[in-house]
């Protein structure tokens, strides 16, 4: 809604009416913003990760990460290309409505993983580690006299790969997207979403600026949840309209304004308000399953003992989880 009003005021003069010409037009850009915005987001927070350590004498290895993320955009940019493709000639033998449901319904599947992996901090505790485990094994294995050349490779697919999978993903969730809303709406909303991100990026490695990136994760998060339940909305109709969902109006709700339909996905059908009321269900339940776990785990390692055995690693992660549950990070 606050997208609406900034929208009335400074696109309409001021006009408020949600269902004048062009909002369907702006609030898909605002969708597609927050997507590409929160994968930025995700990337720059690995990216930072890999560099922290990197200062000094070996200031010079950001240089090829980096290189390796400018690939990997390119490849995101040939991925678009593909996939776009790939589209247009199933549209060519492939009835459009069935199309448009299929790869509406792909993107809500991995979009639900996403955020499921978000919660359960496989995100935090896997992929960020992954990561930051490889360049410590590449800078040892430098260490001990390895090859520069494998140092550089490694470096570069180290950039590569922290970039790739977001780009993977935006190109995956922005088909449908495309299909729905057309070319245009979908590079003014990514062109926004780059925007924000190399904001960030650049108060992050020019201006050498620490952000409360989980902070800011935690609100496009919830502001993905809202774009999830949106997408989810206009998926079921469109899988009514290609008649793979039955469709039951609820009489009681016939009344509701026509511009929850065009912002919110909101319909007064069966099928599309409860595919809605589940994708909550799911991911609010997957927060709180999260949440529990963690705190059963925390407790556990509160109440055990540190033993003079226990490595490093071990004291590390028990610390590491102690602190998780006090911060709720």
């Amino acid at each position: 809604m606050l997208m609406l009003v900034a929208w009335a005021r400074f696109v309409r003069g001021g006009d408020p009416d949600p269902l004048a010409p062009g909002t369907g037009h702006v609030a898909g850009v605002f969708d597609i913003g927050v997507l590409v915005f929160r994968e930025g987001l995700e990337c720059i927070l690995v990216l930072a990760a890999v560099t922290a350590s990197m200062r000094g004498p070996t200031s010079g290895h950001r240089r090829p990460v980096a290189m390796g993320a400018a690939a990997a955009f390119g490849a995101s940019l040939l991925t678009w290309l593909v996939a776009v493709r790939i589209v247009d000639e199933l549209m060519e033998n492939v009835p459009a409505l069935h199309v448009q449901a299929a790869t509406g319904l792909l993107a809500i599947v991995v979009l639900l993983v996403v955020m499921n992996w978000f919660f359960h901090r496989v995100y935090w505790t896997g992929w960020i580690r992954l990561h930051t485990d490889r360049k410590k094994r590449l800078m040892r294995e430098a260490a001990a006299g390895g090859t520069s050349g494998r140092l550089l490779v490694g470096l570069v697919l180290l950039g590569f790969t922290s970039l790739y999978r977001e780009g993977f993903e935006v190109v995956l969730f922005l088909q449908s997207y495309r299909l729905h809303l057309g070319g245009g709406p979908v590079l003014q909303g990514v062109l926004v979403g780059l925007a924000l991100t190399a904001i960030v990026a650049l108060i992050t490695f020019a201006a050498n600026r620490s952000l409360p990136y989980k902070k800011m994760l935690v609100f496009t998060g919830v502001m993905l949840g809202a774009v999830l339940l949106v997408m989810v909305g206009e998926e079921a109709q469109e899988m009514q309209l290609a008649g793979w969902l039955p469709t039951t109006p609820i009489r009681e709700l016939q009344g509701l304004p026509a511009w929850l339909g065009l912002w919110l996905a909101v319909f007064p059908t069966v099928e599309t308000l409860g595919a809605q009321a589940l994708a909550a269900l799911l991911v609010l339940g997957s927060f709180f399953v999260s949440r529990t776990r963690t705190a059963r785990a925390a407790k556990t390692a509160a109440t055990l003992p540190a033993s003079p055995t226990d490595g490093a690693e071990t004291r590390q992660r028990r610390n590491r989880e102690r602190g998780e549950a006090a911060t709720g990070a």
